[in-house]
């Protein structure tokens, strides 16, 4: 049986997540990660497992929320299924991998990794870093080279790739709501294939925990998930309401006290 407040903490966390994923369109991982690792640090996880934990409970709670950004963006036209296509098989041998890049790391090397992502993902934000777009899309061997590499990153932060799918589209001048249309249907293949390397790899770490598989815990991703699709829509209703530019602001400060929260956690 879970205690109330556990079960409080990953709804609300769930709640949270959602409403910036529509608010700002942000990945949830960003958020997730650095909580999770608090919550299970709180749940007396062991300390080398923590942060693999928070990572693979992430990463499988974005599948759910992936499927319907990509499907919102698809209705609105927004989605480039060929670059989708020619990215995805990269995208998923390079998630696939990184997990297992991952499950040999310690998790104060994973938390310290996080925590440099978490400050570049703030910097990016708070100055509102947009490439110049100078070039077009590379053929196949090159957006499969890139997949592989937004995918690895992406695996290794638990994140949907959209903080560097989207710069990645818009340097090749494709225009931003088509590149944000496309980084959420691609956002699909690395949480799935980021899930399931997570819980391959983590069969052999024997956590010995109720309701967790391999890396995943499953209580988590189901609370995160309901609470992150419901309110995902009212973020996006809100987002038409306030002045974003400086809410993106103000949410980069935060990104820089999770990193430095992340980093007490696991050092």
């Amino acid at each position: 049986m879970m205690e109330i407040e556990l079960i409080i903490a990953f709804i609300s966390l769930g709640a949270v997540v959602g409403f910036l994923a529509g608010l700002l369109g942000i990945g949830g991982g960003l958020v997730m990660v650095p909580v999770l690792t608090s919550i299970f640090i709180w749940q007396g996880i062991p300390q080398e497992q923590v942060v693999h934990l928070a990572l693979g409970t992430s990463i499988a709670s974005i599948v759910i929320t992936s499927i319907s950004s990509m499907r919102a963006h698809h209705r609105k036209g927004g989605v480039l299924w060929q670059v989708v296509r020619l990215m995805a098989p990269g995208i998923i041998v390079g998630a696939f991998l990184a997990t297992f890049v991952a499950a040999v790391m310690s998790s104060t090397i994973l938390g310290m990794f996080f925590s440099c992502f978490l400050v570049y993902a703030s910097v990016q934000m708070f100055l509102n870093m947009k490439p110049k777009p100078t070039r077009v899309l590379p053929g196949k061997p090159g957006l499969f080279a890139a997949g592989g590499v937004i995918g690895s990153i992406s695996a290794l932060v638990s994140i949907g790739g959209g903080t560097l799918t989207v710069p990645f589209l818009s340097w090749h001048n494709i225009d931003v709501k088509k590149a944000i249309g496309t980084s959420a249907a691609i956002g699909l293949p690395i949480s799935v294939a980021g899930t399931l390397g997570y819980l391959v790899n983590g069969l052999s770490a024997d956590l010995n925990i109720d309701y967790v598989f391999g890396f995943i815990y499953l209580p988590g991703v189901i609370l995160i998930s309901m609470m992150s699709f419901l309110t995902a829509s009212l973020g996006a209703h809100v987002s038409h309401l306030l002045p974003v530019p400086v809410l993106k602001k103000v949410f980069a400060v935060l990104l820089l006290g999770l990193a430095i929260k992340m980093i007490s956690s696991v050092v």
